[in-house]
């Protein structure tokens, strides 16, 4: 199957990688017999702006430690914005100036996984491996085998504002229902009437993330496998109750407007337009975080667990980052090393100081009980992801999801928009390209 997807995308492009990377690891295997002082070469690794931005210490300490045991390797470190990184990278690969080590989105892996982008590595090779996440590891893993390696993993909480559920309720404890939640969000709501454009919920209506957490809480899925072939299933009973649920929250809670997506729902809350989003942990911080931020809501930030359907906590999307080396590397046994490194326990710890999430569920149990951390480091056990199918990467760049979602704002019944949505799902959802 796996060849001929990759005929697909390119036979020319992928025989090419396929070969010079045979060629390559005979002299790597060579070379990395040598004394490693005296290998030479030049390593380059792309990673997010985030590692240069808030944990920029992991990269200083991965280099340094890098650079001891081989002064004489050039190892260029070179940070990519989110917006513009996959089609740099899709440049880069069909050229000859392609990164050895490249982050990669945990939703991004398979495409380049499939087209063949991406060296099969040895879990056995890096640090804690045994106990990764599983979710993570899953976006790594095709037909049994590993093609990069979990970073961090990232799950979405409640972030709310205790001043604002104090000043309505009288209390500035999270509710631990939904129904518990909905009562203070209309006392919130209430209390700020005045302010036409405050949300109690600040719910954007193409945030097909948090939709899809309220289709995994009623029992539905985007799409189910049996093994060999996808099949959209959002026409299911569950998955409709659980978009008619998402739907009915945005339309009572959301003052703003309906139609965008969660890109600037910590700005809203830090212009104190919101009293609670549903949003990734780390974002707690960006709304307290000059210049974008409010320093002045630093004591009122918190985060919590939220609160679903029947009971249950809403099942949080477990997003995140991989590292992986590049099939066209000429030094793909450094550019493994480099991510043992990087990947350390110790370089790991320094993500957990951050409150993020590490790869692994050893220094994830500590942040469990940490109050700070709790929310999204308990919110893993439950976590969802999206189908690992070849074709989801062209099914999330067409937006279908997020058309689906403003479909049914704009009046279209769900029935009518999720048999729409499944038609599209599966015209990609089996291709590779």
């Amino acid at each position: 199957m796996k060849r001929k997807l990759i005929a697909a995308i390119g036979v020319a492009t992928m025989f090419a990688a396929v070969a010079a990377c045979g060629s390559d690891d005979k002299k790597d295997d060579k070379a990395a017999a040598a004394n490693p002082a005296d290998r030479t070469g030049t390593v380059t690794v792309w990673l997010m702006a985030e590692s240069q931005s808030t944990w920029p210490e992991l990269v200083k300490d991965t280099t340094a430690q890098f650079k001891a045991k081989y002064p004489k390797v050039n190892l260029k470190i070179q940070y990519q914005q989110w917006s513009d990184k996959v089609t740099k990278l899709d440049a880069a690969l069909s050229g000859s100036s392609a990164p050895d080590v490249v982050e990669l989105g945990n939703t991004e892996t398979m495409t380049y996984i499939l087209n063949g982008a991406l060296a099969q590595v040895d879990k056995t090779q890096f640090p804690n491996s045994d106990t990764w996440i599983k979710g993570l590891e899953d976006t790594c893993t095709y037909q049994g085998k590993l093609f990069c390696v979990p970073y961090y993993a990232g799950a979405r909480v409640a972030v709310y504002n205790a001043a604002d559920f104090k000043a309505a309720t009288g209390s500035d404890t999270f509710p631990a229902t939904e129904d518990a939640l909905s009562t203070a969000l209309d006392q919130i709501q209430a209390k700020k009437g005045s302010d036409k454009t405050y949300s109690s919920l600040y719910l954007p209506g193409q945030y097909w993330y948090a939709a899809m957490s309220y289709v995994k809480a009623y029992g539905g899925a985007i799409a189910t496998t049996d093994g060999n072939k996808w099949t959209a299933s959002l026409e299911t009973p569950q998955a409709q109750q659980g978009i008619q649920h998402y739907i009915d929250l945005v339309k009572k809670y959301n003052k703003g407007d309906k139609t965008k997506d969660e890109a600037d729902q910590d700005a809203v809350m830090a212009q104190q337009k919101a009293g609670l989003i549903y949003g990734n942990g780390w974002e707690a911080g960006a709304v307290v975080t000059p210049p974008a931020g409010n320093a002045k809501l630093k004591d009122d930030i918190k985060t919590a667990t939220m609160p679903g359907p029947n009971g249950k906590p809403l099942p949080s999307f477990i997003g995140g980052s991989d590292l992986a080396v590049i099939s066209k590397s000429k030094v793909q046994d450094l550019a493994k090393e480099f991510i043992a490194d990087y990947t350390s326990e110790k370089n790991e710890a320094i993500l957990v100081s951050k409150a993020t999430l590490p790869n692994n569920t050893k220094q994830l149990a500590p942040m469990k009980t940490d109050p700070a951390t709790a929310p999204a480091a308990n919110a893993v056990g439950d976590a969802w992801f999206t189908p690992i199918a070849p074709g989801w990467a062209a099914i999330e760049k067409q937006g279908i999801l997020k058309t689906l979602l403003l479909d049914v704002l704009k009046g279209k019944s769900v029935a009518d928009a999720t048999k729409e949505a499944d038609s599209k799902i599966n015209s990609l959802i089996n291709n590779a390209a």
